[in-house]
């Protein structure tokens, strides 16, 4: 089968599904990978849906900052 033939299909069963009720899509959490402004250590970070912006405290030094 072709890169084509498989995307229709995947879009037909999608759409079937869809239409049958059986899928759920809910929005959640958005996780942001932060890096730490003092020690450069990398932390991820779960932000409320809406949020860009979130405080948090690096896992390595304990910095208090906010995301970007």
């Amino acid at each position: 089968m072709s890169k084509q033939s498989l995307r229709e299909e995947a879009e037909r069963l999608i759409r079937e599904s869809m239409e049958k009720k059986t899928i759920i899509v809910k929005q959640g959490t958005t996780r942001i990978e932060a890096v730490c402004g003092r020690c450069g250590a990398p932390n991820r970070v779960q932000a409320p849906r809406g949020q860009s912006r979130v405080k948090f405290a690096c896992k390595e030094c304990g910095h208090q900052q906010e995301t970007l």
